[in-house]
């Protein structure tokens, strides 16, 4: 399989070969044939037209053919002349050979036809190229100046013509064995690694790259292909590590959940401290929950994008009642809200409960990371035609090389890890897929020991 297209190309080029060589062989030979024949048959008829042009001022005078002009013609010629009367009889052979006073089945007619080919009306032994010409004087015919060329010369010409087209077919094959080398080495070899390199993505090896750097299409489609197995790596490492981070996340409540369950059956725990514990379970299972309930809303969010509720509300009045919700908590640690907004009413339009939940994970996260008696600074204020929402901690804040991995699922960074054991580390995953889902995003700055501050925008209601 892997020599398939070369072994095709192979192929191709050698039913090429044939068929050009027997193209030239059969229409190329008659084709040289008949050119050399016209050729030779134009020049000997110029010719055949001067002696006949000698011969018929030699009757105008003498009455009589010219043999001195002949005999010194055939001393510088291949070609043999002879002279006819009117009836068909030779009058003279430059040959000097018994055809002279031998009469010929000639037909005056016949030298309209220009040239012919044959023994001349049996007057040779073997082929000749014959050409005729009238002899006049005062606009009487007196007989026929005739030429005649061997045809072995005639075919010799053409042999030579027919060479030379041979040459220039080998040229044009070799030519073409050049290029099918040159397309193997610039298509069908990097479409072998291609093809290697897609064989080696199908059984799973997707480190292996596709050694293809060329500018062209071929390259393009091997770096979309090495691309594509990077991003399936990816994938496939951040699928590992959800899913170790899932197992995790729910195995540690369980744990918890089956240990003090199984004290409370053998006894170890003394009834009077049942209650204590008990709690401690309710509040594992209601970590279970808000993660089951985390992980449902993100798979809602990447399957139905487009099922979105939107409502106009005022944004003012749904972070004051988001922050409401946070007061107990809030008053336990002594940490107030900084509320800033630029207008008494702020109409925007988006889906309203998803809207409530970023602004719930956000200033959640902020409460969290924030130190007791501390102040969370939250703003809305309108910019051009869309409304702007920060919320702005002064808590630990988020190391830089972590900022970028703070949208991953399940990720905590390790400064986080001790202040948010009941997190899911899903929280700004969902924030991030709802705004996405409005069409819009989310910016973060944070200085490590000053705090962080997330800002996004959402359209005003027209």
């Amino acid at each position: 399989m892997k020599h398939r297209l070369t072994f095709k190309f192979i192929v191709a080029y050698v039913i090429f070969g044939i068929l050009a060589f027997l193209v030239v062989a059969v229409f190329g030979s008659r084709l040289c044939r008949r050119a050399a024949v016209k050729t030779a048959a134009d020049e000997l008829y110029r010719e055949v037209r001067v002696i006949a042009s000698e011969q018929s001022a030699s009757y105008a005078s003498r009455h009589s053919y010219d043999p001195s002009f002949l005999t010194r013609y055939d001393s510088i010629t291949d070609c043999r002349v002879l002279i006819l009367d009117t009836g068909g009889q030779v009058l003279f052979d430059t040959d000097y050979s018994p055809l002279t006073g031998r009469t010929l089945s000639f037909n005056p007619a016949d030298s309209a036809e220009y040239y012919r080919i044959g023994s001349f009306y049996g007057a040779f032994h073997g082929q000749f190229l014959s050409v005729f010409s009238p002899i006049t004087s005062q606009l009487t015919t007196y007989g026929y100046a005739t030429l005649h060329q061997p045809m072995q010369i005639v075919n010799a010409r053409a042999d030579a013509m027919l060479a030379g087209i041979y040459l220039i077919s080998a040229i044009v094959f070799g030519i073409s064995l050049l290029l099918l080398v040159i397309i193997h080495y610039i298509v069908l070899k990097p479409l072998r690694a291609i093809t290697d390199g897609a064989q080696e993505y199908a059984l799973g090896h997707l480190d292996h790259r596709i050694p293809v750097e060329s500018r062209d299409e071929v390259g393009y489609l091997a770096g979309t292909l090495n691309v594509m197995a990077s991003e399936l790596k990816s994938a496939d490492e951040t699928q590992k590590k959800f899913i170790a981070n899932v197992s995790h996340d729910f195995r540690s409540p369980l744990t918890s959940i089956r240990g003090y369950l199984q004290a409370m059956k053998d006894g170890v725990i003394p009834t009077e401290s049942q209650e204590k514990y008990m709690n401690i379970i309710i509040g594992e299972t209601d970590r279970l929950t808000n993660l089951t309930q985390s992980m449902l809303t993100l798979n809602t969010l990447d399957e139905a994008r487009q099922g979105l509720e939107f409502s106009d509300f005022d944004m003012v009045r749904l972070t004051e009642n988001v922050c409401a919700t946070f007061g107990a908590v809030c008053e336990k640690r002594g940490i107030v809200f900084d509320l800033i907004f630029s207008e008494a009413r702020i109409p925007v339009r988006a889906d309203m409960g998803r809207i409530q939940q970023v602004m719930m994970n956000l200033i959640d996260n902020a409460i969290k990371f924030s130190p007791d008696d501390a102040s969370i600074r939250i703003s809305v204020r309108t910019v051009g035609e869309k409304a702007a929402v920060s919320v702005k901690d002064f808590g630990c804040g988020i190391e830089k090389e972590d900022l970028a991995r703070i949208w991953t699922r399940f990720y905590k960074t390790d400064s986080s890890r001790g202040k948010d054991k009941k997190g899911t580390g899903l929280g700004l995953s969902i924030v991030k897929e709802i705004l996405t889902a409005h069409g819009e995003t989310i910016d973060v700055t944070s200085t490590p020991g000053s705090g962080t501050e997330f800002i996004f925008r959402l359209p005003l209601a027209k």
